[in-house]
């Protein structure tokens, strides 16, 4: 019966300790949205502010990679204005 004590005392100490770092966890996220929130009252764009975050915590050849592939989409679907050797080219035939 004893093992099952400690057992116990073992997994209540983890389940608090996960509670109180969750807890921080959201004090932690309602604090960077008040950022976000006071950057965009000074005329930022929050959203384009968490993709340039979201890109600095990107490895350099890592954000080249998906940049490379998005470039790759993109044309393919026609979104990218070709380059304007193209347009001249186009233009005279």
């Amino acid at each position: 019966m004893s093992d099952h004590g400690i057992a116990r005392d073992q997994l209540r100490a983890f389940i608090e300790r996960i509670e109180r770092l969750e807890e921080e966890k959201k004090a932690i996220s309602d604090d960077i949205k008040e950022v976000y929130a006071e950057a965009k009252g000074t005329g930022f764009d929050a959203k384009v502010m968490r993709q340039i975050v979201r890109i600095r915590k990107q490895d350099r050849n890592e954000r080249a990679e998906q940049e490379a592939i998005l470039d790759l989409y993109l044309h393919a679907l026609g979104m990218v204005d070709a380059p304007a050797n193209d347009d001249y080219r186009e233009a005279g035939e």
